[in-house]
């Protein structure tokens, strides 16, 4: 039996069961205040190896989580001092505390529990609490103590208003992070510093294979960032070279968990060690290298981290570029003069939140309890909840440093619900480049693949401010990677597209064959003729320059067509429109139950490629009869591995060619003028230095990379140029979309098709 210890001003209670509450018929009035204050604890359970635990405290009341504490590492007598306000509309539930040992990458580990049963406190009296922790299963077991401050307060008024507020103290988790609606989480999304993390390489692995190698994998994790290296495989020294940026909340710092995984195809990932990076013994504006030894396995990893000064984000009602001063401070802060002071920092994006309407009605009452989150890159900041309403008001305004022009700012409302994950309510995708500074504009909800409209409008007001060169350099660096990405998913319907997305690029490769080889076969004299004689001035006078500067005249053809007024571009929509007939073609092939003899001698795409699948399909059947080592469950996420690859290959592959044509298409101009100055400074390069000199240079950068940085981060310039440029399926996803106030019913059917 768990007993309970208190003290309150100088009286001491002791021996009272927490089993038993109290016999008194309590006042039940609307609601309670439960103020807790998390002291500490005491002589808490050993779960680690090291002889120590990383503990951390839940609350609950009625199986729902109300309170997470921050875990404390290597510490059996943590310290939390953490406050939390709960409201409670029933004494009966009583308060489960369970405390855990952190674990990352892993289960973690059960430390205790104790319940604190609400109708034994007294009313508006502060008690101090212990709480002796046991484990159901062992009660003999001691796991150590709790220590808290506990105030029951009765709150009478409007029942509503204290629903409303109740709502506002329960964790409201999203399909992609956790989002805690208190006051505390809502502070603490304002971040106070960047750790910029480079992970170099590690050395002499643990073989967990049975080749004698490994292909490892690392996982890293600060609070509730986490980030998953690219696996190198076969090897126990593995070269990574990566590097991501980490928000940084607590002034004092925090711990950096990381895990190392073996990959493996077909069943659980092994583990291959863990170690942590304390951050408060770390200096700011320095970089430090980092030799780790992993723990609980072999070898090391060698990492870059650096700790920087806060960006310029924040969240207010007043907007900063409205006052003269702030924004003419600004505009000198990124000017052509200050074009090689701190290259990261490209520029700054205001976004005013201003309000929503028309949003669709997510609760059984025919309202929702809208909040809206604006994310640029892997920032992410949220408004307030504006509840029981379809056409909410925030009026925040939010401000983002800026270290990619490319970068999209995604901006999605969500309806809060108390019992689950929030729902999805509509979500806009606005490239920097395409934002008219200053302008209010009203944009159309999309769905989650952002290909079609849902319910609802949002105002927004977005200025940003940049500088030009700085955004240039900053396109041939590697793009920065998203924490929160969805697992890539097998679909037959995405495979499809991605398999005519490649035939349309091929079909203009063999096209443009086509056409050369009829100047060879005169199909017109007349282009023959033209051909023949631009074919002998061009070989009697080429040289090297003259490579960049032909790849010159398709982007100059195709500004003097746009800006003429003769836009030869598909148009968004004839894009759209396309996917939507590939997707209903390939709908429509699948309902035929069968081919006549006249049909065979000319097969569709759609088919060819059914009939690839079911090729693979026969062929994995024999491969699960013929072997019989191996689980039914592994050769299905074997199946599923290859799949896909297969479907990401292909939409690489189409990726980067609707790239290039997009590129010389002005699709974004900032992007073509960009290709058009790194043209011509290869056309004066290559006329005015010898060919062996520029080779020379190139090859010894290249041999002494290494030895003038041995952490490099390796990457590829006109790879990472192409990065920037939208794909056809991008292009898509980032128009903006017409208000129509009367959709036709075909519209509406293509839009939802279930």
């Amino acid at each position: 039996m768990l007993a309970l210890s208190f003290s309150s001003a100088g009286r001491n209670l002791t021996g009272i069961n927490i089993v038993g509450p109290s016999n008194a018929e309590p006042p039940s009035p609307a609601m309670y205040q439960l103020d807790i204050i998390l002291k500490r604890g005491n002589n808490l359970a050993i779960r680690d190896r090291t002889g120590t635990s990383d503990p951390y405290v839940k609350f609950k009341i009625a199986g729902k989580e109300v309170f997470r504490s921050k875990t404390i590492h290597k510490n059996l007598n943590p310290l939390w001092d953490e406050r939390v306000c709960l409201l409670v509309d029933s004494l009966r539930e009583p308060l489960y505390v369970k405390v855990f040992d952190y674990d990352f990458g892993l289960q973690d580990d059960f430390m205790g529990s104790a319940y604190l049963h609400l109708e034994s406190l007294e009313h508006q009296r502060t008690l101090d609490v212990t709480l002796d922790l046991k484990d159901p299963q062992y009660p003999e077991q001691n796991l150590g103590t709790l220590e808290l401050a506990v105030t029951l307060t009765p709150k009478d008024g409007d029942s509503w208003e204290a629903t409303m507020l109740m709502r506002r103290s329960w964790k409201l988790s999203s399909k992609h992070q956790s989002m805690r609606l208190s006051d505390v989480h809502r502070k603490a999304q304002l971040w106070r510093g960047i750790v910029s993390i480079s992970l170099i390489e590690g050395r002499d692995l643990q073989p967990m294979d049975a080749n004698g190698f490994s292909d490892p994998y690392v996982k890293f994790r600060l609070g509730h960032q986490k980030f998953k290296s690219k696996t190198i495989p076969k090897t126990l020294n593995p070269q990574w070279r990566e590097q991501f940026d980490f928000h940084l909340y607590e002034e004092q710092g925090g711990y950096i968990d990381i895990t190392v995984w073996d990959k493996d195809a077909g069943k659980k990932d092994d583990f291959m060690g863990r170690c942590s990076v304390d951050l408060s013994v770390l200096s700011k504006e320095q970089t430090h290298k980092l030799d780790l030894a992993l723990e609980e396995g072999e070898g090391m990893l060698v990492l870059l981290v650096t700790l920087t000064a806060s960006a310029a984000v924040s969240i207010s009602d007043l907007s900063l570029l409205d006052d003269p001063n702030e924004r003419r401070q600004i505009m000198q802060r990124y000017g052509l003069l200050r074009s090689l002071h701190n290259l990261k920092d490209v520029g700054v994006v205001q976004v005013k939140v201003i309000r929503a309407e028309g949003l669709m009605a997510a609760d059984v009452t025919g309202k929702s309890d809208p909040f809206c989150v604006v994310e640029l890159s892997n920032d992410r900041l949220q408004t307030h909840t504006v509840y029981k309403n379809l056409n909410p008001e925030w009026n925040k305004v939010f401000t983002f440093n800026v270290k990619d022009i490319h970068s999209v700012l995604e901006v999605t409302v969500y309806d809060e619900d108390r019992d689950r994950s929030a729902d999805f309510l509509g979500k806009v995708a606005i490239p920097l480049l395409n934002i008219q500074n200053g302008e209010r504009k009203a944009y159309v909800l999309k769905s989650k693949e952002l290909t079609g409209p849902t319910k609802g409008v949002i105002f927004l007001e977005i200025d940003v401010i940049f500088n030009a060169v700085k955004a240039g350099l900053g396109t041939l660096i590697p793009v920065e990677q998203k924490y929160i990405e969805e697992e890539p998913r097998v679909s037959k319907q995405l495979l499809l597209q991605n398999f005519n997305r490649v035939r349309r690029c091929i079909m203009f490769l063999i096209n443009a064959g086509c056409y050369v080889n009829s100047c060879f076969e005169w199909d017109s004299p007349q282009r023959s003729i033209c051909a023949f004689l631009l074919f002998v001035i061009v070989v009697w006078n080429f040289e090297l320059y003259m490579i960049p500067l032909a790849l010159l005249l398709p982007l100059a053809w195709n500004y003097i067509l746009i800006a003429s007024g003769k836009d030869t571009r598909p148009d968004v929509q004839a894009m759209e429109d396309l996917l939507e007939e590939e997707d209903e073609d390939f709908d429509k092939d699948d309902k035929v139950p069968r081919r006549g003899p006249a049909d065979d001698r000319r097969l569709p795409e759609s088919h060819i490629l059914e009939d690839m699948l079911a090729s693979w399909h026969f062929e994995w059947i024999r491969v699960m009869v013929d072997s019989e080592r191996k689980g039914f469950m592994n050769k299905l996420y074997a199946i599923q591995d290859v799949c896909i690859s297969v479907q990401n290959a292909l939409d690489e592959v189409a990726s980067y060619g609707e790239r290039i044509k997009n590129t010389f298409n002005w699709t974004v101009p900032f992007l073509s003028w960009l290709a058009i100055v790194a043209l011509c400074l290869a056309t004066v390069i290559i006329y005015f230095i010898p060919l062996r000199y520029i080779v020379l240079a190139w090859g010894v950068n290249k041999f002494t990379k290494k030895l003038r940085d041995p952490y490099t981060i390796d990457n590829n310039e006109l790879l990472d140029f192409l990065s920037r440029v939208p794909s056809d399926v991008q292009v898509v996803q980032y128009r903006e979309l017409k208000l129509d106030p009367n959709p036709s019913p075909n519209k509406r059917k293509k839009n939802n098709p279930g």
